[in-house]
């Protein structure tokens, strides 16, 4: 009798040793493929882990056909990188200033962004209703939306005359206006757009529809003036179907801009913030600086206006 128990416990306790024996192999194997590395550079790996966390941060959508194309560029970036930055380490660079400062800097902006998205992710998304209400509200945006097709002269503000005025208001046309400005030798930029009224400001938008065909409008941006003729107006309504996603997207979006200006509200309120100095100017230009500025401002200036008299109303 003895010998068989004393059998029985011998079995059992190969059969638990057997047991153990074959969970860690078993989560040896799963912790093996969970490091799984794809290469090692001077003795630091790298693992699939970084490899998907790369591809998921870039955000960009590979065709199947060149998905593995597309892991081995991304393998041989990580181990140029990995390169670079042991031979950055071996050099201290990492120890310089300047250095510590932007990983610090990069450092606390991904853990508050972490932060938000943490406090951000029981935010409710927008229900159907609300959608809907959205939708009607805004007609203009969606069941009456419409394309502009528009002509503009732009034109400097100083440029912009009592007698232009009172010829803007009697112009049929805007080559009228354009033939009256080269005449008085003034400088403007010819430009045209198309333009829905998703993409304008509702301000411009209600100006626009009040308009008959060939009516001019003066638009003010900045030291600029700008003067839009409408050449041709198409009815393109969208349906509620169609903008759902859109809508319900900047609803989620505003919602979490929201919820993040009162979550940063309420610490501020509940920290104790003490300003110790009064803020000062640390760029105020010294003489070599202004020197330096006036040598350089009138071409630069020249570009940026011309640059922003080319946007028209698109700079709106």
């Amino acid at each position: 009798m003895k010998n068989i128990l004393a059998e029985k416990a011998n079995r059992l306790a190969a059969m638990a040793l057997l047991a153990s024996v074959t969970c860690l192999t078993a989560c040896g194997s799963k912790e093996k493929v969970a490091s799984q590395s794809l290469a090692v550079v001077n003795g630091q790996e790298i693992t699939v882990h970084q490899m998907n966390d790369e591809l998921m941060r870039s955000n960009v959508q590979i065709p199947a056909e060149q998905k593995e194309l597309a892991s081995k560029q991304l393998l041989e970036s990580l181990i140029d990188r990995q390169l670079l930055q042991g031979q950055a380490v071996k050099d201290k660079v990492d120890r310089d200033p300047a250095v510590m400062q932007a990983i610090e800097r990069a450092k606390s902006q991904i853990v508050a962004q972490a932060y938000l998205e943490k406090r951000l992710a029981a935010n409710a998304k927008p229900t159907k209703d609300e959608i809907k209400v959205y939708f009607n509200q805004h007609p203009e945006i969606f069941s009456q939306r419409k394309i502009f097709d528009m002509s503009q002269l732009i034109f400097a503000k100083k440029d912009f005359s009592s007698e232009l005025k009172v010829l803007i208001g009697e112009s049929k046309s805007l080559e009228e206006v354009a033939s009256w400005l080269t005449l008085h030798k003034m400088e403007f930029v010819r430009s045209k757009m198309v333009k829905s009224t998703l993409e304008m400001p509702l301000e411009l938008v209600s100006k626009l529809q009040s308009m008959k065909k060939g009516q001019l409008m003066v638009v003010q941006e900045g030291d600029r003036n700008v003067i839009v003729a409408i050449n041709e107006v198409k009815e393109v309504p969208v349906t509620l179907e169609i903008a759902e996603p859109q809508i319900g997207q900047f609803l989620f979006d505003q919602s979490n801009k929201l919820a993040s200006q009162a979550e940063l509200a309420r610490l501020r309120a509940d920290a104790k913030i003490e300003y110790l100095t009064p803020l000062k100017d640390t760029t105020a230009p010294t003489p070599e600086t202004k020197s330096a500025a006036a040598s350089v401002a009138p071409s630069s200036s020249k570009k940026n206006n011309d640059d922003a008299l080319k946007r028209g109303i698109a700079g709106l």
